[in-house]
């Protein structure tokens, strides 16, 4: 009697061990999507996504604002690390120091100007500066912004990428949500979208030849 009962258990303690297996092996496929789900890209850059945005100024752009070109560039290491974001810019004359806001926005639509970008990208519907694109407020040394950020709530993988999505430069600072109104929640009260641009999946090499060691390395201001 003894024996069968210790046998019986022996065989309930294996089946709970293989159950707990199985269900880790169910989450790590839940968290690990198969190499069919992912972008070609993600084996053939050594699991890393790279991402670019050509940034060029609204049409009928105002007199008094800045035509500002340059790149938005965006590199990730599959599967959790870290987004970077490479912030490539040039226009501003020498002597004006007003720092511009730049953010990611919802749609990739720039058929009427940024406007049709919508707002800010916020898949996890939080207030202002939480939004995973609130890249910043940054100012021109020289005429230009080189500048490379770490962004831990940003992602170019899943359902949450940010491919596909706009990058907008507007023409003020970002308030960081502590404006007086309620706009300071959505948007920093940021004022008129002067530059944007859609992003778009590219290959290494733009990265490798434009980020250079010496550019400024900070964590996103959220």
């Amino acid at each position: 009697m003894g024996g069968h009962l210790l046998t019986r258990n022996c065989l309930l303690l294996i089946m709970l061990i293989f159950c707990v297996d199985c269900q880790n092996k169910t989450m790590e496929q839940k968290s690990y999507p198969s190499l069919t789900e992912l972008p070609m890209e993600v084996t053939e850059f050594n699991g890393t996504l790279y991402a670019t945005c050509e940034v060029r100024p609204v049409p009928n752009l105002p007199p008094n604002q800045p035509e500002i070109y340059g790149q938005v560039l965006f590199k990730q290491a599959y599967p959790h690390g870290t987004l970077q974001v490479a912030v490539n810019l040039r226009g501003l004359s020498d002597g004006k120091q007003q720092a511009h806001a730049i953010h990611v926005h919802r749609f990739g639509d720039l058929s009427d100007g940024c406007i049709t970008a919508g707002p800010h990208y916020n898949p996890v519907a939080v207030d202002h500066p939480g939004h995973p694109g609130d890249l910043g407020n940054f100012a021109f040394r020289d005429g230009r912004i080189r500048q490379l950020l770490r962004v831990p709530g940003g992602t170019l993988f899943g359902g949450r990428s940010m491919l596909g999505r706009a990058v907008v430069v507007h023409e003020k600072e970002d308030d960081m949500g502590l404006g007086p109104d309620e706009e300071s929640k959505r948007s920093g009260n940021a004022g008129k979208r002067i530059a944007g641009c859609v992003i778009g999946l590219s290959s290494p090499s733009l990265w490798e030849k434009t980020v250079e060691p010496s550019w400024e390395d900070v964590e996103s201001r959220q």
